[in-house]
């Protein structure tokens, strides 16, 4: 019988050879296509005829499973065939250091990354901020900090967690996070966001308490304070105690707050100081260590126990008082210099004392020397000695005697200026003694030097700033009467501005004066000396981030503030020995003497008495109140004879006259016919030339209560 190859055509066999051919050089398979069709033989008819010409052999592929795979397009397997021709059995590696290599065939790999949220990073920078604070005491700081941090829609977390930190901890740092609490208040955190805070607070007093055994009293307190510092209205306890459990913290807090605070006789009192008072230490106290621990120092001379002393004042910024009065201790005590000079240089070398706060304390003493020479007259010749000792010791820079001039001296300012100086501190002095206002006017008026005015004024307040608060409300009450009589609102203006404009200085001498500056700006507005845009004038002659800039808008916030009147009239502690109150009562009294019969004169002399010639508004407005009460015009003829003697000037009567006009529609209430009785007594008051022309051109400016 023939092979099976007989069963071929000649085309098939041909086609048959091509293929065995290519087979044999492409393809490394342990079986080829010839091997392959040996083990399948293709069946044939008997006839010897091919089922289909042109087609030489069916290609049959198969798994060694048994079962049938069909190849993909472009000849790639599909599974158990064997691929495209350029396939190999292993896997593609790449090779960095090939000239062709290509980054972007690196396979890809997915990493997981932890997404931020961002009120957890506002909740770690607070603390941060908060834990500064503590360790500092700047409110300014702090205040700044938290305004460069944005994120304001989480301010409410803030007071969560000032509190809670301040709650763990002394009385010291519960008393700064109230004062910061105040500080911030419509500056830097807007009421609505305080009121959250605190609502917060409230609702997670269960949780404080696991960890603070006594958080329902100290949260009630800081509730309390809030409330007497006009940082919460007294109607947020009512509110907020509708929102939570009777069984909660929460609820136990408002409660202990309204009857054990809030309800207490003097409760506002009580409360500020139930922390121990005021965080800032006085100029004073700090003052008297430092000379106390100076003095032990010189007789114990025990260095390292007074370098303690000084690191526990806690005033860093403040060591330049420690090396002025240290100088002076040595030139009063002569034995004692080579102590002094020990001590300064042991700081120094610590660096307990900064290079900075040497050469201010330097520069501070060169400064009153001239004073200082009244009770040590070799005072100039013992300081030129301490400088090149100092110098030449390393612990003094040698650029102290470069900015004090060649000879050491400070730059001598124009003699009439310094001439006034002197004058006017002699002035301020015996005012502060004598609180006679009338004397102090007339001294000025001597002087005649009324281009000086903004001079006097920076001085009047720098040397009250650095007393008790009687003298700051003696000088307040002074400018009052000054604006009055011979001050102009521009000189005011110009003598804020000088004072704001060496706040920084001012704050080396005197720990807070910027609190204090603030104080005093918002009181002048309050008291009519300034109106409210004069406080935008004042800020725009100031470099817009100076410590001056901030104390402005201090002060706006504390105009701003819910009874701002009472409470800045009240700011330090009372009236000059004449309380407002006490003023008012004694006005109404000599007014209700004169209409119940009696004499001009007397009237015109008790009012002189009272010593308040810018208080005299009130005598108008009383006088005014009381005429439309009594349904009597006699009260016209005392403010007749007052103008006549010039006792209540113009600009008294105008005042007088405006607040009245101001609380019309209240008057109204109780006396119906009030708007035509003051329109009488206007038209009486212009005719008799008792008010300013601008009276009747518009509307009053408003004036604080």
């Amino acid at each position: 019988m023939a092979s099976s190859e007989g069963f071929l055509t000649e085309e098939q066999r041909e086609m048959f050879k091509l293929a065995t051919q290519n087979a044999e050089i492409l393809s490394s398979s342990p079986k080829s296509p010839s091997s392959l069709l040996s083990d399948h033989p293709l069946k044939v008819p008997a006839s010897g005829k091919a089922p289909n010409t042109g087609i030489a052999v069916r290609h049959v592929r198969r798994t060694h499973s048994g079962k049938l795979g069909r190849a993909k397009k472009d000849g790639a397997g599909g599974k158990g065939t064997w691929g495209k021709l350029l396939d190999t059995d292993g896997e593609s590696h790449i090779d960095r250091n090939d000239p062709n290599y290509d980054s972007g065939e690196e396979p890809y790999q997915l990493v997981g990354a932890t997404i931020s949220d961002p009120l957890d990073d506002y909740k770690k920078a607070v603390a941060s901020i908060i834990e500064e604070y503590f360790s500092t005491g700047d409110v300014d700081v702090a205040a700044s900090d938290l305004r460069e941090l944005g994120s304001s829609e989480y301010h409410p977390y803030f007071i969560k967690r000032l509190v809670s930190m301040a709650m763990d901890r002394h009385d010291k740092e519960k008393e700064m996070a109230s004062v910061l609490l105040s500080a911030l208040y419509a500056d830097v955190i807007s009421p609505a966001q305080i009121r959250d805070g605190f609502v917060i607070l409230l609702e997670s007093a269960d949780d404080l308490a696991v960890d603070i055994l006594d958080a329902v009293d100290i949260l009630a307190l800081f509730l309390a304070r809030a409330v007497v510092d006009d940082i919460l209205p007294p109607a947020f306890l009512t509110r907020a105690e509708k929102t939570l459990p009777k069984s909660s913290n929460g609820f136990q807090v408002i409660q202990t707050a309204e009857k054990s605070y809030l309800s207490a006789p003097h409760h506002a009192e009580l409360v500020e100081r139930r922390w121990g008072g005021s965080t800032h230490i006085t100029v004073e106290e700090v003052k008297k260590k430092i000379t106390d621990l100076l003095r032990e120092y010189v007789e114990s001379g025990d260095t390292f126990e007074a370098c303690r002393c000084i690191r526990q004042l806690g005033v860093s910024f403040f060591h330049h008082e420690v090396v002025k009065r240290a100088l002076v201790l040595a030139m009063e005590i002569r034995t004692a210099e080579p102590l002094i000079l020990k001590l300064l240089k042991e700081a120094a070398e610590e660096g307990l004392i900064s290079s900075s706060q040497m050469v201010k304390g330097f520069s501070r003493l060169e400064e009153s020397l001239n004073d200082l020479a009244l009770d040590i007259p070799s005072a100039k010749a013992l300081f030129q000695l301490l400088v090149p000792v100092a110098i030449s010791e390393g612990w003094l820079d040698a650029s102290f005697v470069k900015s004090s001039g060649d000879n050491g001296e400070v730059p001598k300012e124009d003699g009439k200026i310094r001439r006034y100086k002197e004058e006017v501190v002699t002035i301020i002095h015996e005012y502060f003694l004598s609180d006679d206002i009338p004397e102090l006017i007339r001294s000025l008026e001597d002087l005649g030097a009324p281009e000086f005015n903004p001079i006097f004024m920076k001085k009047l307040i720098t040397l009250a700033m650095d007393r008790k608060n009687r003298e700051k409300e003696m000088a307040s009450v002074l400018l009052s009467a000054l604006h009055i009589e011979i001050f102009s609102t521009e000189d005011i203006v110009n003598g804020f501005v000088l004072l704001l404009e060496s706040a920084e200085d001012t704050a080396l001498d005197i720990l807070d004066a910027s609190n204090e500056l603030a104080l005093f700006l918002a009181r002048a507005v309050i008291d009519d000396v300034l109106a409210p845009l004069n406080l935008e004038e004042i800020g725009s002659k100031l470099a817009p981030n100076c410590s001056g800039s901030e104390t402005v808008r201090m002060a706006r916030s504390l105009i701003a503030a819910r009874h701002a009147g009472e409470r800045l009239l009240r700011c330090w502690g009372g009236g000059t020995g004449w309380a407002v109150e006490d003023a008012k009562d004694k006005i109404m009294k000599l007014l209700e003497e004169y209409e119940s019969g009696g004499v001009v004169g007397e009237a015109c002399q008790c009012i002189r008495d009272l010593g308040m010639p810018f208080f005299n508004h009130e005598v108008v407005k009383k006088a005014l109140v009381m005429a439309m009460e009594k349904k009597n015009d006699r009260m016209l003829d005392l403010l007749q004879e007052c103008f006549n003697e010039g006792l209540i000037t113009t600009n008294q009567m105008t005042k007088g006259f405006s607040r009245i006009k101001e609380g019309l529609d209240d008057l109204a209430l109780d006396i119906p016919n009030a708007k035509e009785k003051f329109s009488f007594y206007l038209e009486h008051a212009q005719n008799k030339g008792w008010l300013l022309p601008v009276f009747g051109d518009g509307p009053i400016p408003a004036v604080a209560n």
